[in-house]
């Protein structure tokens, strides 16, 4: 009595302090979230200082290579419209290209859009300086310390030498003359999907050579509008042959003290969930990477870019150089192929995870299945039935386990009532039982706790791949990736009334949960009459729980809850364990009046 009293004042303290915790510090943080939000907005609205303020890009001993900018307001078309440009056009993109900087600042994403209406917005991936949400990409060279060599900047128009639209089948060919003998030649390239690829000439026609330092920037305005994910990162990225992976957040920037790193191979960028704008350097040239912030934070501006050392251009001579800007959506076969033509470990683009021995081959058995029958929910149907299929003999034993179990609880059931008073007693008896009938009390969680690494990497890869991004299923199920959209709470869309998000309960969370109670009781019933109340409500708690979680991981787990009835309820009755649902822990008690 007193446990079960201990048990409901700690149930009743947990819940008061949640309460507690909601509202003196997670409201209050939102609150002043969002009020800081507004403040910027304004600020934003107020300010238009020029691109030439607030630098971030400055590299340690070098002149800034280039501005960053404050997006002040200014509209996308306006932006647009004031620089003259070069249309861009290929399968997979479309937008132009800036010939003032040479600047990589209009994309589009072709066969991307913001929903699953055929008819919403394309995805806009890069956007001109000096707008809200500004997101551009440049290179370009920085003079040795102390030189006064006139260099292409931000401001520079190029001349057009060839191309009128660059495509993959027609490059762009552009030349700016500093007049004072350098002239330099660029050459812009772009494949079927998300590559573009920049050679610069640097012709030296002067007698005296000349030192450059190469760079790459990509710069971006603002963060993703969703808050932070915990199982993915969002925010600056690179991979260096010196120093691994580097995954740097939003809100981590300015604190990070490993900003800078010196390389031979690799490639630094900005990544958001399925989309990614990345700089390649030249692999086997020696450069130095730098993620940054701006040194104003309320204007949310954040950097990546590299500098090469010193290029020589000889006099009477010329030097070059190559580089490749990605950007586009982590497609995996497209990531993978790029990394396989030359750039340093270009498949950690894609956030696999820690469990990425699992989650990868769980990707590509689910892609391969998807190309096959046409439909990423029959593939995970499928990839349900394989996996059972593997550990059958493992469920199988815990099953029979299991079926043993229930057969004892009569006699477990006069042992709680022959040593209620004592629970050590009951405990001694209970475990001489098991050892009499050969029972492992734990064989039933096996099935269980193999099921977790699965259920994870599923779940990884339908939260991380663009692949299954707006893939449909059947019925209502329009996007695997997201929650189920119908709810209970008005009689799945027959009310006229959209409920809060917490009482958004499907339908196949709905079915997820009455499959978990069907397999829960068949299972012998725990001895621990509070256990029974806790596993009694457990559907219920994990249909709320999974009601959030993309539909196609509730798929999964209502179809192995219902692989894992047939195949218990079967070895039940070879065992001749009777299978009553209702009779497992009393549940006809609670449907009879007047009786305890």
């Amino acid at each position: 009595m007193a446990e079960n009293r201990n048990f409901i004042i700690a149930a009743i303290l947990s819940v008061l302090v949640l309460l507690g915790w909601q509202y003196f510090f997670v409201e209050p943080r939102m609150k002043a979230e969002k009020a800081a939000q507004q403040a910027q907005s304004e600020l934003a609205a107020r300010n238009n200082p020029s691109a030439e303020s607030s630098d971030p890009s400055r590299l340690p001993g070098v002149q800034a290579p280039g501005a960053a900018t404050d997006g002040s307001g200014t509209t996308v078309a306006s932006a647009l419209a004031a620089t003259p440009r070069i249309a861009i056009e290929t399968p997979d993109l479309r937008g132009s290209f800036s010939l003032a900087g040479a600047r990589f600042d209009d994309l589009y994403l072709t066969k991307y859009r913001e929903t699953v209406d055929p008819t919403s917005p394309q995805i806009e991936l890069l956007a001109p300086a000096r707008t809200p949400h500004a997101y551009f990409s440049e290179f370009g060279f920085i003079p040795a310390p102390g030189a006064s060599t006139k260099l292409p900047t931000d401001k520079t128009v190029w001349s057009v030498v060839s191309g009128a639209k660059l495509t993959p089948s027609t490059p762009l060919e552009l030349l700016w003359d500093n007049g004072a003998g350098l002239i330099f030649h660029r050459t812009v390239t772009v494949d079927d999907h998300y590559m573009f690829t920049v050679k610069d000439r640097i012709e030296n026609k002067g007698g005296t050579a000349v030192d450059l330092y190469p760079y790459g920037l990509i710069s971006k305005t603002g963060k993703p509008a969703d808050k932070p994910y915990y199982i993915l990162h969002e925010g600056l990225i690179g991979a260096f042959d010196s120093d691994g992976l580097q995954e740097v957040k939003y809100a981590k920037v300015a604190d990070s003290s490993d900003q800078v790193h010196t390389a031979t191979n690799g490639w630094i960028g900005i990544t958001d969930k399925y989309w990614a704008a990345v700089l390649a350097p030249e692999p086997g040239r020696k450069f130095t990477a730098r993620f940054s912030e701006d040194p104003d934070l309320a204007k949310e501006i954040y950097q990546t870019d590299f500098r090469y050392e010193a290029l020589n251009v000889p006099a009477n001579g010329e030097a070059t150089i190559s580089n490749r800007f990605f950007a586009g959506a982590k497609v995996v076969s497209i990531v993978k192929n790029y990394e396989a033509s030359g750039i340093y470990k270009f498949d950690l683009l894609i956030d696999w995870g820690w469990f990425y021995f699992i989650t990868k081959p769980m990707f590509f058995f689910l892609d391969f299945m998807a190309r096959h029958v046409g439909n990423f929910g029959i593939a995970i149907l499928i990839v349900t039935i394989v996996v059972k299929a593997a550990f059958f003999p493992l469920a199988n034993k815990s099953y029979k386990a299991m079926s043993k179990m229930k057969k004892l609880q009569p006699e477990m059931v006069k042992l709680r009532e022959r040593y209620g008073d004592d629970k050590q007693k009951q405990q001694q008896e209970l475990m001489a039982l098991y050892k009499k009938e050969k029972v492992n009390p734990l064989a039933g969680c096996l099935p269980m706790v193999v099921q977790i690494p699965v259920f994870f990497s599923l779940y990884k890869v339908l939260f991380v791949t663009i692949e299954m991004r707006h893939a449909p299923f059947y019925g209502w199920i329009h996007d695997l990736s997201a929650p189920d959209p119908t709810t209970l709470f008005n009689l799945f869309g027959l009310i006229p009334w959209s409920p809060p998000h917490f009482l958004m309960i499907g339908i196949w969370p709905l079915i997820m949960g009455v499959t978990m109670f069907v397999q829960q009781k068949m299972n012998p019933a725990p001895a621990d009459p509070i256990q029974q109340q806790i596993f009694t409500w457990m559907p219920i708690f994990f249909t709320f729980l999974l009601a959030s979680f993309p539909a196609g991981l509730v798929i999964y787990w209502a179809w192995n809850n219902t692989l894992s009835v047939i195949q218990q309820g079967i070895i039940m009755k070879k065992e001749g364990v009777p299978i009553e649902i209702f009779d497992n822990v009393g549940i006809k008690k609670l449907f009879r009046r007047g009786k305890s």
